[in-house]
This record gives structure tokens, C-alpha cells and sequence, in this order.
């Protein structure tokens, strides 16, 4: 029982739970303080994102010239190209579903909310989109110019941030949901969609499977062998991420399911494994792009429109691989995106973080499955195996 009350998932809804019944018979001076520490911690979040983008992006790309060759390459376009698909797919569900739901946007027809009493500014280094392309530059240029001083400071400033995400980001989230949750039950809106999140969560679900089936085809049809004799050995990693929400946790399990699979090539296998374990976050990024399209609708009354989602779904791709490895990470890593172009203000961030930590497990399982359908595909385009030494690529046999 109690490693159950000290997970993120039992404090985000103790948070939720807690909110909503505040929030509800709350006075205005309970909630002008709510309001306030709501405020505090949103500018606290916003202040952090640069520094998230800069902690990762860039590192994650300096880590990439360690290794060569064309499985290195192939397997990371694959990776991209399945997130970036996942997100797509994901939007046109979102299209198709949502506005099925019946969900009527009520936003500004509840209570309105006082003045903080309170307003403590956190302004960013930079803006999101400067940090972004400022992580990308500095990241080639350290490849440009191998300077292991940069990569030795880059290393150490990603662990400086991961800290701080671990060990202060994350433990207030359930209080910054707590604060949002409280408001926003405080105008008479949000307990009218709560049932809302709980089919999302489903649908997303259900979405997950469906793309591990599309991968595993894929892997079949590129190998020309049966996807099953991988994706029958993959329910312990499937359960293992499920409990620890984290690739990187899963990580030996998942090497042990796939090397019972006869159809990898061994050397492939544990070459692509690992480095899918960072990279390919499919399951993630079908959830929150789905999620964003709901909570859109839910606080703004309306989906982005089409152009807008694409422009997301694909940097999203780029921000999942640098994703910190904490309940959450993909949202976290991406935040700069969801407010910079989707325009989403704190209620949606708060909204986006709260009910993706929710499901997380399930988003990290489908990753971690599909993992094993990249490693199908890459043995099927190459039947090479990478060398461990020099990570040059070399014919596994005297085949073509």
C-alpha cells in the first residue's frame, strides 16, 4: 500500500480529487490562494521549459556521433518516421472522434475567478522556439568541432536539469494540478467533462494497439517472417512497463523478451533495442497528440486546425527523443511546443500534464512493444549486424 501512495499516478489523482471537491464549495478567499499558488507554479513550469529543451535537445543530439553507419541511420529515420505516424494517426482519430463525444465547451459561462493576490514573475531565459533552435545549433556544432569540453559540459548541465526535473518539476506537479483543478471547479466547468477523460484515456488505449499491429505488420512484411514470433515474447516487457513507467527501467526485460524471438538478428537486436529504448516513443506521442486535441476542445471550444496539428506532430517527433526519463517526460519535453503552437495558456498545460502522467504506463508499454517491431524491420532491410567495436556496419553473412 504504500508504494502505491507514493507514486506520481496515486498523487496526481489524490491532486485531481482534491481539487474538484475544494474547488467546488470553496469561498473566494480560499480560492484567491489557491489561485495565487496556481500562478506561482505555472510561471515556475513556463520558466523551466527553455531550460528542459536546452538540457536535452541538445545533449541528445551529441550523443549520436558516438555511433555510424547505416543501421544507426536507418533505425533512427524509422523511429521518427513511427512517431511522427503515431501523431498523425492520432490527429485523424482526433478529427473523427472527438467531435463525437459531445463535448460543449462551457468556458466562460461558470464563475469568474478574483485577482491573485499575488503575482511573482519567472521569466524565461529565452523564448521556446529560441531555445529550440539554439539546443539544435549548439549540438551540431559540438559534432562540427568535436570539442569534448562542450560535450563534457553539455553531459553534466543534462544531469543538472534531469535533477531538477526529478527532484523539483515533478514533486510539484500534484500541487499544480491540485491548484488548477480547484479553479477551474470553482468556475462550474471542468466536473461536467471529467467523465470525458476517462473514454479519452480508453480510446488512446485502443489506439495503441492498433499501432503496434500496423508496426508488427510492417516488420513481418519487410523480414518475411511471422511478427508473432517476436510480439508473443513481449508481454513481460509489456507488464514490466506498465508498473515502472520507464523505457530505460524496462530496459533488460525488454533485451531478454526480444532475444527469445529466433527471428532477430542478435546482433541487430541488441544494437536496436537500446537505442529504440531513447528514441522511438510512438505510444507517447499517439496520446498526447490526441490529448491536445481534446483538451482544445474542451477549455478553447474548438480543434487546431489541420496545419497547425501537422507542424506539431512532426516536432513533436523531434522533442519525444529528448524526452527526461520521468513519468510524464514526453509532455514535459514538449511543453514549449504545446504552448507556442497549439497556444495553450496554463489551464491547458495543467490539464495536458495531469492526464497524461495518468495513462503514462500504458503509453510507455506501447513504446517499449514496439521497439521489438523496429528491431523486425531493420533485420529484415539489412540481415547485417552492426560491429560492437567500431559500430561500423558488416555483412552478417556472405548474402546480399
Amino acid at each position: 500500500m504504500k508504494k502505491i501512495t507514493h507514486t506520481l499516478v496515486f498523487k496526481l489523482l489524490l491532486g485531481i480529487v482534491a481539487g474538484v471537491l475544494i474547488g467546488t464549495y470553496a469561498s473566494e478567499g480560499l480560492i484567491l490562494v489557491i489561485l495565487t499558488a496556481k500562478n506561482i507554479l505555472g510561471d515556475f513550469i513556463g520558466y523551466m521549459v527553455p531550460l528542459i529543451i536546452l538540457g536535452f535537445i541538445a545533449p541528445a543530439i551529441i550523443s549520436l556521433r558516438h555511433s555510424a553507419g547505416k543501421v544507426l541511420t536507418v533505425t533512427l529515420i524509422i523511429c521518427y518516421l513511427s512517431s511522427v505516424g503515431a501523431a498523425l494517426f492520432s490527429m485523424a482519430a482526433g478529427y473523427l472522434i472527438i467531435p463525437g463525444l459531445n463535448i460543449v465547451s462551457e468556458v466562460g459561462s461558470g464563475r469568474a475567478l478574483p485577482e491573485a493576490l499575488l503575482e511573482l514573475k519567472f521569466t524565461p531565459i529565452m523564448p521556446v522556439m529560441t531555445a529550440l533552435i539554439t539546443a539544435v545549433l549548439i549540438g551540431l556544432s559540438v559534432i562540427w568541432t568535436r570539442s569534448e569540453s562542450w560535450t563534457r559540459l553539455l553531459e553534466d548541465f543534462n544531469d543538472m536539469v534531469l535533477k531538477i526535473v526529478e527532484n523539483v518539476v515533478v514533486p510539484v506537479l500534484p500541487i499544480y494540478i491540485f491548484t488548477t483543478f480547484a479553479s477551474l471547479a470553482y468556475e462550474g466547468v471542468i466536473i461536467k467533462e471529467l467523465p470525458i477523460f476517462f473514454k479519452i484515456i480508453l480510446i488512446v488505449i485502443v489506439g495503441h494497439y492498433i499501432w503496434l499491429t500496423l508496426l508488427y505488420s510492417i516488420g513481418g512484411a519487410l523480414s518475411k517472417t511471422n511478427p508473432m514470433e517476436v510480439l508473443r515474447h513481449y508481454p513481460p516487457a509489456y507488464l514490466t512497463a506498465l508498473g515502472t513507467m520507464s523505457s530505460a527501467a524496462t530496459l533488460p526485460v525488454a533485451l531478454k523478451s526480444a532475444a527469445k524471438a529466433k527471428t532477430l538478428d542478435p546482433e541487430i537486436r541488441d544494437f536496436c533495442i537500446p537505442l529504440c529504448c531513447n528514441t522511438h516513443l510512438c505510444g507517447s506521442v499517439l496520446t498526447e497528440t490526441f490529448f491536445v486535441m481534446t483538451v482544445s476542445q474542451i477549455l478553447y471550444g474548438r480543434l487546431p486546425d489541420p496545419m497547425t496539428m501537422v507542424t506539431f506532430a512532426c516536432l513533436l517527433g523531434i522533442f519525444a527523443i529528448a524526452a527526461p526519463g520521468v513519468p510524464g517526460g514526453t509532455v514535459v519535453a514538449s511543453l514549449g511546443l504545446i504552448i507556442s503552437v497549439l497556444g495553450f495558456d496554463d489551464n491547458g498545460t495543467a490539464l495536458m500534464l495531469s492526464i497524461f502522467a495518468l495513462q503514462d504506463s500504458f503509453g510507455t508499454a506501447c513504446n517499449v512493444t514496439g521497439d521489438g517491431a523496429i528491431a523486425l524491420m531493420v533485420t529484415g532491410l539489412f540481415k547485417k549486424v552492426p560491429n560492437r567495436k567500431t559500430d561500423e556496419v558488416e555483412p552478417a553473412s556472405n548474402e546480399r
